[in-house]
Parts: structure tokens; sequence; C-alpha cells
């Protein structure tokens, strides 16, 4: 009697327990199966863009270079006279260094009519390798994943709202998948296709905890500086703006670098954006001992006419909001450590991609099991396309609208 009270006792514990457990099991479901469409395909555009300046060099020839002709200082001064006189009557907006010995130095130029392009350059003479049109691989897949192609203030609050269903899938999982730390070293079984979808699942979702959680927290960063805490602009420098060519400027770059260097020869330049319409000064980013800041964060202001630096901004001295702000890119595109890094984070989106694409295979294919339905990929996306419900649509439509504004991107150009 003692044994059977107790089993009673046990069995009604369990009832609110697995009804508990059923609860999180279908938030966690649902947070996965609703916008899988939407959700996957802003992880893979993310995990590509990781790699996009890459994809560009395979892309574009004149972006290549043999690195045993590349020294370790890039002839910023012979860049510049190249790009001058690509430029013509259009004027020169920047220069951006090669982040490998294998890439060109490149150029972006502005034409009289407002058009932009790309000037390749060999970094080490300066020889013109070839030019390209401003919309490239990079452009397109860093639009598309973070705003979907729309307007800025529309699109980034909707891509980075999935932070939050990507946010419930990890909680949520931590619930259904119990006894989960035991899984790392489990094997995918091959038995069946919804046994290998399961373990596939399982192993990369354990194997991408930190990956998810970095992509979740710089996704919801990204949403808050967005929407409501915008980082405080760095400091800069009045300059009345300059009178002189194009190509008298590309002159004077080798005073201004010369400059930067005797302000901060720590500096390992970056990139070198020209004087405008508005300022007539040289600002020079590059990287230094700050850590986790993207070049912009190192800056020196140099007047154009005199070679006199105006300001020097270091890295080291941004507050908290500027440092996270300045920190979210490389961490949420893996570009902090080159291209190690990058194809870390490749591996690591494609895993990620992997499991918003399994979790929807698994509702389907224990939907079909529990139907004593035949398993097979056709008829497992039919059940998916129906169990996404109405919120297939607005997935479908976002997707849709970010194919059809990619021609608005050439506009711009």
């Amino acid at each position: 009697m003692v044994a059977l009270a107790a089993g009673g006792k046990g069995l009604g514990r369990s009832k609110p327990r697995k009804k508990a457990a059923r609860v999180w099991w279908e938030v966690h479901q649902w947070a996965g199966l609703k916008f899988s469409i939407l959700l996957s395909f802003i992880l893979l555009t993310g995990t590509l863009a990781t790699l996009s300046h890459e994809i560009d060099w395979l892309l574009r020839p004149a972006m290549r270079v043999d690195p045993s002709t590349v020294g370790v200082e890039v002839n910023w001064a012979a860049v510049a006279r190249t790009a001058a006189a690509e430029a013509g009557e259009g004027r020169v907006i920047s220069l951006e260094g090669p982040g490998d010995p294998w890439f060109a130095a490149a150029a972006i130029l502005e034409a009289p009519d407002g058009g932009l392009s790309f000037v390749y350059a060999h970094p080490a003479t300066g020889e013109l390798q070839g030019t390209g049109h401003w919309v490239s691989a990079q452009r397109i897949l860093r639009n598309m994943h973070r705003h979907l192609m729309m307007p800025i203030p529309i699109g980034v609050p909707i891509v980075t709202s999935l932070s939050v269903l990507l946010a419930v899938s990890l909680v949520t999982s931590f619930v259904v998948y119990k006894k989960w730390w035991r899984g790392f070293l489990k094997p995918i079984r091959f038995n069946d296709l919804r046994t290998a979808m399961g373990d596939f699942h399982r192993l990369a979702g354990l194997w991408s905890l930190w990956f998810v959680l970095l992509m979740i927290l710089t996704g919801l960063w990204y949403m808050a500086e967005e929407m409501a805490f915008p980082a405080p602009p760095a400091p800069s420098a009045k300059v009345e703006p300059a009178s002189e060519s194009v190509l008298a400027l590309a002159d004077r770059l080798g005073v201004t670098v010369a400059a930067a260097k005797a302000a901060n020869p720590d500096l390992r330049l970056e990139r070198i954006l020209f004087p405008t319409e508005k300022s007539g000064a040289f600002v020079l980013h590059g990287q230094d001992d700050a850590i986790l800041v993207r070049p912009r964060a190192n800056a020196i202001w140099i007047e154009a006419e005199t070679g006199q630096v105006l300001l020097v901004n270091d890295g080291r001295d941004l507050n908290l909001h500027q440092r996270i702000s300045e920190a979210a890119d490389p961490l949420h595109f893996g570009t902090w450590g080159g291209l190690a890094t990058k194809l870390i984070w490749f591996v690591f989106g494609l895993a990620l991609t992997g499991l918003s694409v399994s979790g929807v295979a698994i509702y389907a294919l224990r939907l079909m099991r529990a139907e004593r339905r035949p398993a097979g990929w056709g008829p497992a996306v039919a059940v998916s396309w129906r169990g996404m419900g109405v919120w297939r649509w607005p997935a479908v439509v976002l997707v849709l609208i970010g194919f059809l504004l990619i021609p608005t991107v050439f506009l711009q150009a």
C-alpha cells in the first residue's frame, strides 16, 4: 500500500511536469518553425557575408595579386596617384589597404554624375590592376543580411527581431533536451532520415552554443542601437574644404601618411578617406592596441593643404557604449582575426543555418511518422509548409522584397 501510494503520488506529480515539458517543446517548435523561411535566409546570407570579400576576390581578377610581389607596407602615395588618374574629373572617396597579401589595394571613385566605382591597384607599386562596379557580392550580401535591401530604419528592426526567436529557441532547448551536456561526442546515427536529422540538430546545436549566443547578443545590440540607443559619434575636426585638384591631393598623400606615422607610430594603416566638399582633411583609419574595434576607432585627421595633424582618436579612449558598438561588427562577422576567424564563423554559420533547416525537417518527419506516412523530402516540405501556418506568408513576402529591391543598390551607384 505504501509503495502504491508513493507510486500514485509520483504519477500525480509527473502529469504537471509532462504538461510543462510539452509547453516548452511547443514554444521551441513554434520559434523555430513559423518564421523558418526568413530565419534560414538571413542566416544563410549572413554566413556568405562573412566571406563576401573573398567571394569578390574570386569573381574579380583585378583584386588578385601575387603575394610574393607585395611588401610589408602599402605604397599609399602610388595607389593614390593611380586612383586620381582614373578619377579624371571626378574624385577619390577613399583608399582601402589589402586585408591579405593576395589582395590588391582598392579605391572608391565618384564620377561627376555621382556614379561610384572601384579601382584596384598593386599595393607595392600602385600599378593599375583594373576597375569594378561599386555593387559587389559583398555589398549585396551585407545589405540583404542586414536590412533586406529595405531602408535601414525599417529593415534592421525586422531582421534583428529574429534574434528574439533565436533567444527563445536557445532557452527552450535546454529544457527540451534533457541532460544536453552528455551529447557533445555522440555521433550522428544514419538509421533513417528522422534519426539522422535529430542527431545532426542536437550535435550542431551543442557545438554551436557559443556562436548562437554571440549572434543573439550582437543581433539584439543592433536592434537596440538602431531603434533607441545609437552610439555617440567619435570626435572630429572641422577643416575648410580643400581647393586643390584630386591629383594634387594624391601628391600630398606621402607627406600625409608620414605625418600620421609620426603622430602614432604603432598605427597599422588600413583606410584613408580623402577630403570632401565639406572637409579639407584626410582621415586615416587603422588598428592599434585597442581590441575588437573597427579601423575607424583609431582615426587621425590631417589637414590636406598643410599636412598638420589636427586630431588623433585612440580606440582605447572610447566609452563603454562606443566600445560595444565597435565590437559588434567584428564579433558578428568574425573579422577580428582575419581570414582564420572568418572561416571559423563561416563554418558555424553553416551549422546555424543547418540547425534552422533541420529543426523544420524534424517537425515534418515526426508528424509523418505519427501519421504512418512514408518519409521523403517532398512530403516533408509539404508538411512543413502547412505547419508554418499563416506566418509563412510574411516570411516569404519579406524574402521576395529583398530580391526585388536588389536593383535599387545599382541605382545608388
